[in-house]
């Protein structure tokens, strides 16, 4: 959208995931909306959430009127999309998931027009409204030599990499299950290296756990280097939301899903399950699964250059490297100057 002379402002919530992403956003305006998630029971406090950050999105809005407003899922887009449809702004919806959010499922109805990366979600969003574009994804999220990667992390260029990774939520399970896992797979495969992204709470655990193994291992909270993780890795295990999984999907990175059982509408087990149908990761349930069963997993694909070849092969299908240009076009041409004359997108997302 820049590179086509449109004026942008990035909306996004407090949450430290999306402040932590935000900053990677150079020469982009950025506002914090108020939070507004909504949490079983608690619908008093969503709604003077929601209306805190209507008001603030109105404000912003009568300084800066939209030509129209691109909701990327999540309930902080809401309001905006509220205060950018009362200015006639052209609205439109970015659904990641399988399964379609609340947020975009209550929205659905004031979009001109949704972007899908499933085609389930558009079956689900009704497919006159609903078009199947893929997920965005950054252009470094490209195939990459592996050595060079794993050489910029400070591991050894020739060894393997697993790259563990739960997201900015739900890590937690995950990290557990990897950590089990660990003394059948070290002794299974003891020229493994890790990269183990463990989200804010367990960072320090699963530093002393790959310590006490003396296992060379990268372990950190985030990375914003994605790029370079996945570009070293030789398998990943890993949650399953949209945006992950697109740059899976970018990369080739062959990877076992374990879903976020809590996720809202079991919405990354459907995401899973769609890449495991279609050949391009394996599905491992984490109710389901067990550590011997996660160590056994792992060490075949690590063993099998064929069976990655074939994941890496129906990845493809999953990756849409034409998604942000196809989107800012369809964006571009249902836009309307606004009333200064300028052209400006607002970009909501959670």
């Amino acid at each position: 959208m820049q590179a086509r002379g449109c004026d942008l402002l990035l909306l996004i919530s407090p949450k430290q995931v999306d402040q932590q992403a935000a900053g990677s956003a150079a020469n982009l305006p950025v506002a914090t909306l108020p939070a507004v998630g909504l949490e079983a029971g608690r619908w008093a406090a969503f709604a003077r959430g929601a209306w805190r950050a209507f008001l603030a999105a109105r404000r912003l809005f009568a300084e800066r009127p939209p030509a129209a407003v691109l909701a990327m899922g999540g309930f902080t887009a809401a309001p905006p999309v509220l205060a950018a449809k009362a200015q006639r702004a052209a609205v439109f919806l970015h659904e990641a998931n399988a399964v379609p959010g609340r947020a975009n499922r209550w929205l659905i109805h004031l979009a001109d027009q949704a972007f899908v990366y499933f085609p389930q979600a558009a079956e689900r969003l009704g497919r006159r409204r609903a078009l199947v574009t893929g997920m965005p994804v950054r252009r470094q999220f490209q195939p990459r030599e592996a050595a060079g990667c794993r050489l910029a992390l400070g591991l050894d260029a020739e060894r393997p990499v697993l790259l563990a990774s739960g997201g900015s939520q739900g890590a937690t399970g995950l990290n557990e299950l990897v950590l089990r896992a660990l003394p059948a797979l070290a002794a299974a495969e003891p020229a493994l290296q890790f990269i183990h992204l463990t989200g804010p709470n367990d960072l320090e655990r699963v530093r002393e756990a790959y310590a006490a193994g003396q296992r060379k291992a990268l372990v950190r909270p985030f990375l914003t280097e994605m790029e370079l993780a996945l570009g070293a890795a030789t398998l990943a295990v890993s949650r399953a939301g949209g945006s992950f999984l697109a740059e899976l999907a970018a990369m080739r990175v062959p990877a076992i899903l374990v879903p976020l059982p809590t996720a809202a509408d079991n919405h990354q087990f459907h995401n899973a399950r769609a890449f495991a149908e279609t050949g391009a990761a394996r599905l491992l349930e984490q109710t389901k699964s067990t550590p011997e069963l996660m160590a056994a997993e792992i060490s075949r694909l690590l063993r099998d250059e064929a069976a990655r070849e074939d994941l890496r092969t129906a990845l493809a299908r999953w990756d849409f490297p034409g998604a942000a240009e196809q989107i800012a076009d369809l964006v571009l041409a249902a836009m309307t100057p606004a009333p200064s004359g300028s052209r400006e997108e607002v970009l909501a997302t959670d």
